[in-house]
């Protein structure tokens, strides 16, 4: 091994580190002076102001997207309302369009009601005619068939056939009473 030198070498009674050195106190405290100063300096004009900067930045950023936020938001509720009166207002449209094809369709089954009953007054009216036609045809006929009726009837009882004016005088005196 080599043999030690100077430097490395403690003398006796004294601290072996430097810094514990008492006779190394004074130019310390100047070095340690002189580091602060220089450090206090570079922080209060370099690195402070671009953290302040950093953080106006950031505040300034935040505030506008808070702003921005605030305008989508507007946004989004003025298209609500637009979204809301606009349904309202196709509300009120099917409600109206409803409405009147509602009364479309009761007038039409109201015109439909109408001419069917005028449909039915005319048939009812026909088949009225045709049956005082057909009594007033068979009523014609009822004094035929009454005189054959009694002729037959008379033949029958004394068993000779009357004469037709006779029939006829007979009716003739049973209708009037």
């Amino acid at each position: 091994m080599a043999a030690p030198t100077a430097h490395t070498e403690a003398p006796a009674g004294h601290n072996s580190f430097p810094p514990f050195q008492t006779e190394n106190f004074p130019s310390q405290l100047v070095w340690l002076t002189l580091t602060f100063v220089l450090l206090y300096v570079l922080m209060a004009k370099v690195a402070l102001p671009r953290v302040g900067s950093i953080l106006a930045e950031r505040s300034k950023r935040i505030a506008d997207d808070i702003a921005a936020a605030q305008q989508f938001k507007e946004r989004s509720d003025a298209a609500h309302a637009a979204y809301e009166k606009a349904l309202a207002d196709a509300r009120a449209r099917a409600q109206a369009i409803a409405n009147e094809t509602r009364e479309q369709q009761a007038a039409a089954a109201e015109q439909t009601n109408k001419s069917l009953e005028a449909e039915l007054h005319r048939r009812l009216a026909a088949a009225e005619q045709s049956i005082a036609a057909t009594r007033t045809a068979a009523m014609g006929n009822v004094g035929a068939i009454a005189a054959d009726t009694a002729a037959a009837i008379v033949e029958r009882l004394i068993g000779k056939t009357p004469a037709p004016h006779e029939v006829a005088a007979a009716l003739g005196d049973a209708g009037k009473s």
